[in-house]
């Protein structure tokens, strides 16, 4: 069993100093990996979350600093029997968002889905394949409250969450 925190968008340190309490809790207990969907901003917020837990990473688009040159475009990772697919949501053809990474991901064949760049949570099974936003927990823009998810993955079967606070 794999317990993997969700994020994407901190856009740190413009939107945030420090990252907020819930996140901090979460990533002091026992996760296993970190998956952050893009825009940064920070080489700070890269160094800072690999301390936690192992981390997968995809440069967003207002990544531009050179460090954000080593980060893939796309992130295809096999965990118990679950293929993700990670992508910050930008590029692509397509009206939406979730449309767009869907579109970048689908030859993949990917179980899981996972995109940023909207800052909107989402969550949506689109045949056999789940489509995932965790929003973000810095940078909530026009959302009631920040965000991240928490995916379980158990053999072939993931559950996933949003948490939401102020």
């Amino acid at each position: 069993m794999k317990k993997i925190l969700i994020i994407s968008d901190t856009h740190m340190p413009k939107k945030g100093k420090m990252f907020p309490e819930p996140l901090l809790e979460v990533l002091k207990k026992n996760i296993d990996y970190i998956f952050h969907a893009g825009d940064w901003t920070a080489q700070s917020v890269y160094e800072e979350l690999k301390t936690y837990a192992p981390l997968f990473g995809v440069r967003g688009n207002v990544d531009k600093e050179n460090w954000s040159n080593t980060l893939p475009e796309k992130v295809l990772v096999d965990m118990e029997d679950i293929k993700i697919a990670m992508v910050h949501g930008h590029l692509g053809k397509g009206r939406s968002t979730p449309e767009r990474a869907y579109r970048e991901c689908e030859a993949d064949h990917a179980d899981l889905i996972i995109f940023g760049h909207s800052h909107i949570p989402f969550y949506e099974q689109k045949g056999s394949t789940i489509l995932f936003n965790p929003g973000s927990p810095t940078d909530k823009r026009r959302q009631k409250q920040f965000s991240y998810g928490i995916a379980v993955i158990d053999q072939s079967t993931i559950t996933l969450n949003h948490h939401y606070f102020s």
